[in-house]
């Protein structure tokens, strides 16, 4: 007999599949557009709507648009409860696949624990209300991406490709053969246009080992009693009519308690939380006399007795967590640094003010992997803690391509704008410098003008002196300097990231507002 928990388990597996797929095509493929909806996840966050919303100000119809999908996500809660966790989240799914044949103590954790995400929840939206935008460091969906894509897939790629480039040497012509056009269709359809490395690569592993090795200790350990989202939905499932029944005949037995996978059952209907419950039918399934039901209950708006019930969170500890926040904003915002040189940072095109970027940037990762030459990168604590897995553009690493404008497709909250091609190419994120010291042209009257070659702009930004200069043997000679017009330059870092000056570049880019008067 087909049960209801076998078809989740499908849909876990569907919707799994979907979201690596989307997660795989967060590359460029070599046009302008990447043809896939690759923010859909990230769209359809209500927790990511709601803080950046109330973060952000962002009312305008544009920012509001991408978030349609969120609303059907709203609207099935309010209808059926927690179903997005228990259905569709792919953490929670790859939460259930860590799970798989773990022998937990039941009394390991507390269960008055649970009131943890929603203290979580309450503290970040209150810092959303102070415009300190730190929901995505904890949400799962972005926690899910930025794990993957910073840290995992980026091993994965690095790992074929090395192991991809010592097959030729170790195998017969015909093996070699076949591992070149292998290697040909994972560069194609699989691999990152350009070997991705990230810093905090380990970090970003380390935590995410953390929420999978936690199932060891309880299965879904993430989900009870972490997870701002489901905490969330677990506030609009209040209202779900579809509700868990027992019957007379139920003899207690434990099965429910045995099988629920968010720990919301406690045998009988009376005993049943509803805001906790995922709706995976396990208990329904899985119950030895078939007395357990889920059914939708006459009336859309029940009586204050008859509403599912959750974890006591006690006034104190929603006080506490309110008032943290209201006085963790401004120590947040403290922390940030001085707009020295050392401090300041480049961010993607098109950012803008720093407040409205911090205000909106969620830390999902998107636009660092969808970046074709890897130079945005995470940032740790060197933008404060409001900064912190902020996207910064290190130019050593690799420059922002001239007709690229991909970062602004995948951003699901606007904090970088999607810019058209030709606004993209006049927009200016800084501007270079020349340490005269360490040019070669200058320091050591050596012939190089590889700056001026590559730069993208159509009307150079670098022009080249002609000078006379006496070289290292005390000969006169004519040379080339590179110098820099800062109407023209737009901060690209092309420059930086080609000098050939060893260690530290001659010639970086500056942000704007640190940048020295000529």
């Amino acid at each position: 007999m087909f049960k209801l928990s076998h078809g989740r388990k499908l849909t876990q597996g569907a919707f799994l599949l979907l979201f690596l797929f989307l997660l795989f095509q967060t590359e460029s493929k070599g046009g302008d557009e990447l043809g896939y909806p690759v923010r859909l996840f990230l769209d359809s966050d209500p927790f990511i709507f709601i803080s950046a919303l109330i973060s952000a100000r962002g009312w305008e119809w544009t920012f509001l648009k991408g978030f349609l999908p969120a609303l059907p996500v709203i609207a099935i809660t309010l209808l059926m409860g927690r179903v997005f966790c228990g259905w569709a989240c792919p953490l929670g799914t790859v939460n259930d696949l860590a799970g798989i044949g773990a022998k937990t103590k039941r009394a390991a954790v507390p269960k008055s624990l649970r009131k943890l995400k929603y203290l979580l929840l309450i503290f970040l939206l209150t810092l959303s209300l102070a415009s300190v935008q730190l929901a995505g460091v904890f949400d799962p969906l972005s926690f899910l991406i930025r794990s993957l894509s910073l840290w995992l897939l980026p091993g994965i790629d690095n790992g074929t490709r090395a192991l991809f480039n010592a097959l030729p040497d170790s195998g017969s012509a015909s093996e070699s053969g076949l591992a070149e056009t292998v290697f040909a269709f994972l560069k194609a359809h699989v691999l990152s246009f350009h070997p991705p490395s990230f810093g905090q690569g380990l970090l970003f592993g380390s935590l995410f080992l953390i929420v999978i090795g936690l199932n060891r200790v309880e299965k879904r350990f993430w989900c009870r009693y972490l997870c701002p989202l489901g905490a969330l939905l677990g506030v609009f499932s209040v209202l779900s009519p579809l509700r868990k029944t027992a019957g007379e005949d139920c003899s207690s037995c434990g099965g429910c308690v045995r099988f629920c996978r968010a720990g919301a059952s406690g045998g009988r209907h009376e005993t049943w939380f509803g805001t906790e419950c995922v709706r995976c039918m396990e208990c329904r399934d899985n119950c030895p006399k078939k007395t357990v039901r889920f059914g939708f209950k006459a009336g859309w708006l029940p009586s204050y007795s008859s509403l599912p019930s959750g974890p006591d969170l006690g006034r104190r500890h929603i006080a506490a967590s309110f008032l943290a926040a209201l006085a963790g904003a401004p120590l947040i915002r403290l922390a940030r640094p001085s707009r020295s040189e050392a401090a300041a940072v480049i961010r993607p095109p098109g950012s803008g003010d720093e407040n409205r970027f911090l205000s909106r940037c969620i830390r999902c990762g998107e636009c660092m992997k969808v970046c074709i030459t890897n130079g945005l990168q995470p940032m740790l604590l060197e933008g404060g803690l409001e900064g912190i897995w902020t996207p910064k553009l290190v130019p050593r690493l690799g420059f922002c391509e001239y007709g690229c404008n991909l970062c602004g497709q995948v951003c699901p909250t606007y904090a970088i704008p999607r810019l058209e091609a030709g606004v993209k190419k006049r927009t200016r994120i800084g501007c270079a410098e020349i340490d005269q010291g360490r040019c070669l042209p200058y320091a050591e009257s050596i012939p190089c003008i590889v700056c001026e070659e590559v730069c993208p702009t159509p009307r150079k930004s670098i022009r080249l002196d002609a000078v006379r200069v006496r070289d290292r043997l005390g000969r006169d000679t004519a040379i080339k300097r590179p110098r820099i017009d800062p109407e023209r330059c737009i901060g690209c870092g092309a420059c930086e990231k080609h000098c050939p000056v060893e260690g530290a570049a001659a010639i970086t880019v500056k942000p704007l507002t640190v940048r020295r008067k000529a």
